[in-house]
C-alpha cells in the first residue's frame, strides 16, 4: 500500500513554526517510504478563515520547498459531499437530528459542572423517533456507548480511550454546515490517508474521529501526535520569542535549508549528526525516532544554522535569495559585482541574508560621507602620503586582478616604508566608507577599477579638508 500524508492547515492565519515543522515530519514520512503528499485546507471556519491567511500558508510552503503531490484540496468546495454521508448516517442510524436547545445544553453543562462530571452531551435525542417539523436541529454522531477506542501512535505508543467518556458529537450544525472533525474524517476517507501527522493538541480528536471511520466502514489511518515547541525559556512559543511566521523567517534573512534542517532537529534526531541535507533527512527520517518530549526553540542554533549554509550552499544559490533582500533594502545590482561573487566575498562574515545585503552596499552604491569614528581613526593627515601614492599606482595598472591590485598596495607600504596597516586601513575607509571589509584586493576588485579610484579621491580631499581646518 502506497504511504499517503497530509498537512491541513486553517487558514485562520500564518503558516507558524509548529505548523511548518508538522508539515516537514509529513512529508518527510512521505518522501522516506516513496509515498503521496497531500496538501489540504481546512477553511470550514467561514468567520476567521481568510484569503490572506491562505496565500500566507502556501507562500511558506512553497518557500521551504515542501512539494505537494495533490491539492491544495480546500474543505468549502466540498460541502456536498459531507452533506451527502451525513445523510446516508441519518438513514442507516449512525447518526441523529438533536433538537435540543442551546439554553438546554447549556443548563445541562452547569449542572455537570456543579455535580464534578465531564461536561458532555446525554443523549437525550439519542434514540428519539424522526420528527416532522421545523425546528432548528444539530446532526450528532451515535458514538459508541460501550468498549474503548486504542491506537499504536507513533510518537506516543499505545493510546486508549473509553467510549464511554467520548460525546456524541455534533457533525453539522444547525445551519447545515459540517463540523471540523466530520470533515477531516471524509477527506482522510476520499483521499487515501495512511498516515495523520499532527500536533498532539488533536490527540483527543483522534478516538473520535476513529468511531466515525468505523461507523463508515473506512480504514483506519495510523497516527503520530508530535508535541509542541517551547520556547528557550519554557513558555509555548510565541510572538514574543521572535519570529515565528515562516515567511518572518524570510524577511529576516534565513535561508529555508536552515530552516528546515533546524526543525527536523526540533524533535527528531539521528544520533549527534547536526546538519542535514534535504536528500539526508529523506533517506534517515523515521516517525518512531521522533521525541515525544517538547522541544524548546533556540535562535542562536538557527543563526549558527544559517550562517553555515550561507557559507556552504553554492554562491548562485544563496545570490537568488538574497535578491529578495537587496531589493527589499532598494539597493541596484545592475551596476555592480555578480551577486554571487559579493556571497562568496561576504559569507565568512554574515549570520544572516538581511545582514548580508545591508553589508554589501557599498559594492553598488556610493556613499554621501564616511562612518564617523573610523574617519577620525583612519583619515588623517598621515594618511594623505599613501592615499595618493596607492591612487597613483592603482591608476596605472593595465590588467584589474586581485593580484595586480594586492601588489600594487603591498608595493606602497614598502616605498613608504609603513606597515600594510598604514595603507590598508585608509584605503579601506576610502573605498568603503566604514572600517570592515573583506580582503582589500578582493574588495576593490569587486567595487571595481573607476568607482575605486573616485571613492580614493574623495577620501583625499577629506584628508586635506581635515589638514586645512
Amino acid at each position: 500500500m502506497t504511504t499517503k500524508t497530509r498537512f491541513a492547515p486553517s487558514p485562520t492565519g500564518f503558516l507558524h513554526v509548529g505548523g511548518a515543522r508538522t508539515a516537514l515530519y509529513s512529508w518527510l514520512h512521505a518522501r522516506a517510504n516513496k509515498g503521496e503528499f497531500v496538501l489540504r485546507i481546512e477553511d470550514t471556519d467561514l468567520e476567521r478563515s481568510s484569503q490572506e491567511a491562505c496565500d500566507a500558508i502556501l507562500d511558506g510552503m512553497q518557500w521551504l520547498g515542501l512539494t505537494w503531490d495533490e491539492g491544495p484540496y480546500y474543505q468549502t468546495k466540498r460541502f456536498d459531499r459531507y452533506n451527502e454521508i451525513i445523510a446516508q448516517m441519518l438513514e442507516q442510524g449512525t447518526a441523529y437530528k438533536c433538537y435540543c436547545s442551546r439554553e438546554r445544553i447549556e443548563t445541562l453543562r452547569d449542572e455537570q459542572a456543579a455535580r464534578g462530571e465531564k461536561q458532555k452531551y446525554d443523549g437525550c435525542c439519542r434514540n428519539l423517533a424522526p420528527r416532522d417539523t421545523d425546528e432548528p436541529f444539530v446532526v450528532r454522531f451515535k458514538n459508541p456507548l460501550e468498549g474503548s477506542v486504542v491506537f499504536d501512535d507513533h510518537v506516543r505508543g499505545r493510546i486508549e480511550f473509553a467510549n464511554e467518556e467520548l460525546d456524541d458529537l455534533i457533525i453539522a450544525r444547525s445551519e447545515g454546515t459540517p463540523t471540523y472533525n466530520f470533515c477531516v474524517v471524509v477527506d482522510d476517507w476520499d483521499m487515501g490517508i495512511t498516515c495523520v501527522v499532527r500536533g498532539e493538541d488533536h490527540i483527543n480528536n483522534t478516538p473520535r474521529q476513529i468511531n466515525i471511520l468505523k461507523a463508515l466502514g473506512a480504514p483506519i489511518p495510523e497516527y503520530a501526535h508530535v508535541s509542541m515547541i517551547l520556547g528557550d525559556d519554557g513558555a509555548k512559543l510565541s510572538k514574543r520569542h521572535g519570529a515565528v511566521s515562516v515567511m518572518q523567517y524570510r524577511d529576516d534573512g534565513y535561508l529555508p535549508e536552515a530552516l528546515l534542517n533546524y526543525l527536523v532537529r526540533l524533535g527528531w534526531s539521528h544520533g549527534d549528526q547536526e546538519i542535514f541535507t534535504l536528500d539526508e533527512m529523506k533517506q534517515l527520517f523515521k516517525l518512531s525516532d521522533i521525541n515525544k518530549a517538547p522541544s524548546a526553540f533556540n535562535t542562536e542554533k538557527l543563526l549558527w544554522l544559517n550562517q553555515h549554509y550561507i557559507k556552504s550552499l553554492a554562491p548562485e544559490y544563496v545570490a537568488s535569495h538574497l535578491q529578495w533582500h537587496m531589493d527589499e533594502q532598494k539597493i541596484d545590482t545592475s551596476n555592480g559585482p555578480a551577486l554571487a561573487e559579493v556571497v562568496t566575498a561576504l559569507s565568512e562574515r554574515a549570520k544572516t541574508l538581511k545582514e548580508l545585503a545591508a553589508s554589501s552596499r557599498y559594492f553598488y552604491e556610493d556613499f554621501s560621507e564616511f562612518d564617523e569614528a573610523q574617519a577620525k581613526k583612519h583619515l588623517r593627515g598621515v594618511a594623505l602620503e599613501p592615499l595618493k601614492l596607492v591612487q597613483q599606482k592603482i591608476a596605472a595598472l593595465s590588467e584589474w586582478t586581485q593580484e595586480a591590485i594586492h601588489q600594487a598596495i603591498e608595493d606602497t607600504a614598502t616605498e613608504l616604508e609603513v606597515g600594510m596597516g598604514k595603507v590598508g586601513m585608509p584605503l579601506r575607509v576610502a573605498v568603503t566608507g566604514a572600517g570592515q571589509s573583506p580582503g582589500l584586493d578582493l574588495t576593490l576588485f569587486l567595487i571595481g577599477k573607476a568607482r575605486s579610484e573616485q571613492r580614493i579621491s574623495k577620501a583625499i580631499e577629506f584628508v586635506a579638508d581635515r589638514i586645512n581646518s
